[in-house]
């Protein structure tokens, strides 16, 4: 019995071609594979240079304090956390490709920009928002913690080394993704899914919203502060930016209006 022949791939007129929704799923199936081996591999080799990565977590610790392991497999804990985190960090260009390898071919040709220069911009924010936190918030909130033990009268010269090396990752990893608020909001406002209008209104809920989520984040009330005031800063710029992007598209429309046929004829 001769078989039917395929049916070709469809091509949009901006977009990628249009595949059965099983050929998706083998797709997103193999895009879950390779993020979760590169995961494992970055892992590996982060928890096999351990004790580099451990070395340069404690030096925002207070010179006052010192670590230590009070249980039998707490070095092994915490060369697997500090390992996982290091190891999503190295990763994380070949996960963004693979993503993007997956998700281009479906975009209109105005997405493919904007999809390409928020991944850019967003690794790059990701960075600096680990590197803030490590270089400034990470020392003023450990020394802030400790100040706030002697005040109490039960200050310690030891901390449990887990507990540090948790709430460090945690720290740095979650001030790199509060840093892409802005790739967020932005992307959101160039594909018109939401608008500047929006943005000005929900601005007294981002602050609520901000200083909740930060206060679980953060130790204290010194680096609760230090990681609201940029989060509000970013967007208050992604307000400013949606506002130019808005004038541009309205002068955009204005011309397109005068270049109208009989457009003359109603004016005069």
């Amino acid at each position: 019995m001769a078989q039917e022949p395929e049916e070709p791939l469809v091509e949009e007129e901006e977009g990628g071609p249009i595949k059965p929704f099983l050929d998706h799923l083998e797709d997103l199936r193999w895009v879950l594979i390779k993020c979760i081996s590169a995961t494992l591999i970055g892992m590996a080799s982060c928890m096999a240079g351990a004790p580099y990565v451990v070395k340069f977590l404690q030096r925002p610790l207070p010179k006052t304090m010192k670590l230590e392991m009070f249980g039998p497999l707490d070095g092994f804990w915490i060369s697997v956390k500090v390992g996982l985190f290091a190891g999503l960090v190295v990763a994380l260009p070949y996960i963004l490709y693979v993503i993007g390898e997956f998700v281009l071919p479906a975009l209109k040709k105005r997405e493919k920009k904007f999809f390409l220069n928020a991944v850019t911009i967003g690794a790059g924010l990701f960075l600096a928002g680990a590197a803030l936190c490590y270089f400034v918030m990470l020392p003023i909130s450990l020394n802030a913690v400790v100040k706030f033990n002697i005040w109490l009268g039960i200050a310690s010269t030891i901390w449990r080394a887990n507990e540090y090396f948790s709430f460090v990752c945690w720290f740095i990893v979650g001030m790199g993704l509060s840093f892409e608020l802005p790739v967020i909001v932005l992307t959101l406002v160039k594909l018109e899914i939401i608008e500047h209008r929006t943005l000005v209104k929900g601005r007294s809920y981002f602050v609520v919203i901000n200083l909740v989520v930060c206060s679980f984040i953060t130790p204290d009330f010194v680096s609760t502060f230090f990681m609201i005031l940029p989060m509000q800063v970013l967007y208050e710029i992604c307000i400013l930016i949606s506002a130019y992007w808005q004038r541009q598209k309205k002068r955009a429309e204005a011309a397109l209006l005068t270049t109208q046929p009989g457009h003359e004829e109603k004016t005069a």
